[in-house]
């Protein structure tokens, strides 16, 4: 058993830039788990890769002593994940269940030689995740497999932000890779079955489910609050920046994240109060604002079928804020302007979720796209508030931009 081995789960922004960074700062061999072919050559070519920080201060982390296995290979990466204590996933959770055989296996593999059990660091940004993995991981084991036993799953709130990088940056170093200096990582310090290992930047706690619904409900709802309101009402603007220091939206993007933070307030009140959200908040916007990064509005607005899904970022904000007696005035706008969202990437295409979203889904009416997107059939009271709610935001929406003069002050202010 390799007690200094980190397997990385996905060679992505997130798994590059973020979490094999913390690992690999501490000490660990990092061995990255990855399907595509180009990545782990380069790996294994180089051992080692470079994370360009875009801030106020810029700074360049050479991330060392790191190599790559063939996700496809499922025993090469099986026999990886049966030599160490701790592991990390960060594929995104449609990919989830493509690694859930390889995992099985690898469990198999340490049960079979006495091992300890094996620590997963789940880096997915979905609410539930550690229920998700293990319902996954069951369904290619033997019943009587002792799970809970040989894994820990540890849930996370993945805060850090990772821009997307331009076709020419990505040809001169395919390892290369941007992110602003936040480098804290949330973890659910129950889900270990082994000591929690000493890293810098890992910031375990009690209470994970507060931590998720943090991270969803404020800083992703935040950007969704950017490229939604942001595209609708000036389609100009490209970047989070641009959104945050504008003299309307800056105001509206901080009242939308200040409804959550209130909801959230009421819902764990032994974790948040007034001060510590006002200066999350705070915090949140100063990294929206920041130039350096150069997120867009096209990044942290994509997907939309996902990020307007019933668990996701705006809808779950909507029903949170109304099961804490909230009025969700400004999420439920963001839900009304994330329907309108028809941005690019540089090529000039749209995602294509929503370009199919707007082909198929939108032309069928919000009362459609409430129920098939959002998840909102009604049938609960908080749900038919939720729908009351968003149809009232579309109708205002809808009537301001078929004015000659638009006054989106009046309507986010």
């Amino acid at each position: 058993m390799n007690e200094k081995k980190f397997v990385q789960i996905g060679a992505g922004n997130i798994g590059r830039s973020f979490v094999a960074q913390l690992f690999a700062g501490a000490g660990f061999e990092v061995v990255f788990i990855d399907v595509v072919p180009a990545i782990i050559r380069a790996l294994n070519r180089q051992g080692e890769y470079r994370v360009e920080i875009k801030d106020k201060e810029p700074a360049t982390i050479r991330v060392k002593g790191v190599r790559g296995v063939n996700g496809r290979d499922r025993e090469a990466a099986a026999t990886e994940l049966a030599d160490c204590r701790l592991c990390a996933t960060a594929v995104g959770p449609g990919v989830l269940p493509a690694i859930f055989p390889t995992v099985a296996m690898a469990l198999q593999k340490r049960l079979e030689t006495d091992q300890p059990p094996l620590d997963i660091i789940i880096c997915e940004n979905m609410r539930e995740a550690a229920a998700a993995f293990r319902k996954g991981l069951r369904e290619h084991l033997p019943a009587d497999f002792p799970l809970e036993q040989n894994v820990g799953l540890v849930e996370t709130s993945i805060g850090k932000m990772v821009p997307i990088m331009s076709q020419a940056d990505r040809a001169r170093d395919p390892l290369l890779v941007f992110a602003e200096a936040y480098n804290t990582l949330i973890c659910d310090a129950r889900g270990f079955k082994n000591k929690i290992p000493e890293v810098p930047g890992l910031d375990p706690k009690q209470n994970m489910k507060a931590y998720v619904d943090r991270k969803l409900f404020i800083h992703n709802l935040g950007h969704a609050l950017c490229a939604y309101l942001g595209h609708v009402c000036e389609p100009a603007l490209q970047y989070t920046y641009e959104a945050v220091e504008h003299e309307v939206l800056g105001p509206a993007i901080r009242a939308g994240m200040w409804e959550s933070a209130q909801a959230l307030m009421r819902q764990y009140p032994e974790e948040f109060d007034e001060a510590n959200q006002a200066e999350h908040v705070d915090d949140l916007l100063s990294r929206f604002a920041n130039r350096a990064l150069g997120d867009t509005l096209y990044r942290v607005g994509r997907d939309v079928p996902r990020k307007l899904s019933r668990e996701d970022r705006v809808t779950g904000a909507i029903v949170c804020d109304l099961n804490n007696g909230l009025e969700p005035r400004m999420t439920s706008l963001c839900a009304a302007a994330g329907m309108r969202f028809r941005a690019t990437d540089e090529a000039g295409k749209m995602y294509e979720a929503d370009r199919q979203f707007a082909r198929e889904l939108w032309p069928q009416g919000v009362e459609a796209v409430m129920q098939q997107v959002c998840g909102l059939s009604g049938a609960e009271a908080t749900e038919q508030a939720a729908r009351d709610w968003i149809r009232q935001a579309d109708a205002r929406l809808h009537e301001i931009m078929m004015s000659a003069t638009p006054d989106w002050e009046q309507v986010l202010s």
